[in-house]
């Protein structure tokens, strides 16, 4: 057998990290229905236009709130049940869309109440995949980490792709704008239900953490900023895993600013102007890359390691973002796999290096502090996108600043990585 088929094999022989892949999966096709629902009626509602600006404030808006909290969670991660959050975390979240489908109906997409509770249910979604992130070494084992993450955050991000057509599917059924978007998202919340119900069945203590510290969350939380410095400083001396998170924010700042180029692009009013039906087929193509991380990335970081394998993904994405300047859709679909394939790559990589160097008492402050990292990158991205995006999307200078992104990140990359195992190898010899 092909060894990453083989070692594929052997993580999905585990039962509990079958178990808790359905909770991921279900869960994900639930946001990829929601997020479908909430950005038809808010970015290609025929009833109104989208400018840059109001693209940017959106993702600000969605993103950013977490982002402040998102270290504050970490905290709670590791001094709660994991398997507990799971539950009650799905349940809230199908209690919120349950609020959200009666008020946009009434008020509209682009309410503020709407939009808050928008913000608090994908914040809640966040603070789900970092205890994903958190709970997924106490059911592989660490020499399988790369494996079980290319499976779980492909298959996540694929059952997300999913969600989002099913969503585009039945607006044809349930109607488009704010009333389409409410009735859609009666499946997210029975998709969010479901995941709930999926992680009640996993044992109590089986995600840890393993040792809680004994003082109240509420003394930890006050000191949390402190403790993000210390998880800073500890990662930083982790050398590939300090340089693997470093490169995929950045890689996140360049692919959310030519994610949000695209958005416009595709809006009625763009260039491309196909609408919600043509984003969907490019994001369905990024998941199709997604899917070839997931078959790569093992068998990759076996051959290269895992810090050349992230500098040739930056690489290639830095060569094929350069195809947008076409502004065509078909060039666009065909950059959307290997965007998708770079990408996923990226985070599977960084994910995979960050569960096996951090123990597990910090782990849940890293990976929220990671996500915290990730969102700020995209919500600075969307920030440069509204001063430098014209309202139909087609700019060379924004593409250009994208593949420059990529370059650089992976000149810095490799060469950091270079000068490190140089001192490896004299620290050796010395």
């Amino acid at each position: 057998m092909h060894p990453s088929r083989a070692g594929l094999a052997e993580v999905l022989a585990v039962p509990d990290y079958r178990r808790l892949l359905r909770v991921r999966c279900v869960g994900q096709a639930g946001d990829g229905v929601f997020q479908t629902a909430l950005f038809s009626a808010v970015f290609f509602n025929p009833e109104s236009a989208t400018s840059a600006a109001q693209a940017a404030s959106a993702f600000a808006v969605l993103l950013l709130p977490y982002s402040l909290v998102g270290p504050f969670a970490g905290v709670l991660l590791d001094r709660w049940s994991r398997q507990r959050v799971l539950v009650l975390a799905n349940l809230l979240r199908a209690l919120l869309v349950l609020g959200f489908a009666g008020l946009v109906t009434a008020d509209g997409a682009t309410s503020v109440v709407v939009q808050s509770l928008s913000l608090v249910v994908i914040s809640v979604s966040r603070f789900v995949l970092s205890c994903l992130s958190a709970a997924q070494p106490h059911v592989v084992a660490p020499d399988r980490l790369v494996v079980a993450q290319s499976a779980s955050t492909t298959l996540g991000g694929g059952f997300a792709i999913a969600g989002g057509g099913l969503a585009v599917a039945l607006s044809s059924l349930l109607g488009d704008g704010d009333r389409g978007a409410a009735r859609t998202a009666v499946v997210a919340l029975v998709l969010y239900a479901a995941a709930a119900a999926l992680a009640a069945r996993l044992p109590r203590a089986l995600l840890g953490p393993d040792h809680p510290p004994a003082e109240h969350w509420r003394s930890a939380a006050g000191a949390v900023l402190r403790g993000v410095g210390e998880g800073a400083r500890h990662v930083a001396a982790i050398g590939p895993a300090a340089r693997g998170l470093a490169a995929v924010t950045a890689h996140r700042f360049a692919f959310g600013l030519a994610f949000v180029a695209t958005l416009l692009l595709y809006t009625d009013e763009g260039a491309i102007g196909r609408g919600v039906g043509g984003i969907v087929a490019v994001v369905v193509a990024s998941g199709a890359g997604g899917l070839a991380a997931a078959v790569l990335t093992p068998l990759a970081v076996r051959r290269l390691g895992a810090a050349r394998w992230v500098t040739l993904l930056l690489a290639l994405a830095a060569v094929v973002q350069a195809a947008a300047l076409t502004f065509a859709h078909p060039a666009y679909v065909v950059a959307a796999v290997l965007l998708g394939l770079s990408a996923q790559g990226t985070k599977i990589t960084v994910d995979a290096l960050l569960q096996e160097t951090v123990d597990d008492d910090h782990r849940g402050r890293v990976f929220s502090f990671y996500d915290t990292a990730f969102n700020v990158s995209f919500v600075a991205a969307a920030g440069v996108a509204a001063l430098l995006l014209p309202d139909d999307g087609r700019s060379p200078l924004v593409v250009g600043l994208c593949v420059a992104a990529y370059a650089l990140t992976a000149l810095a990359h490799g060469t950091a990585t270079r000068a490190a195992r140089r001192r490896e190898e004299l620290s050796r010899s010395g």
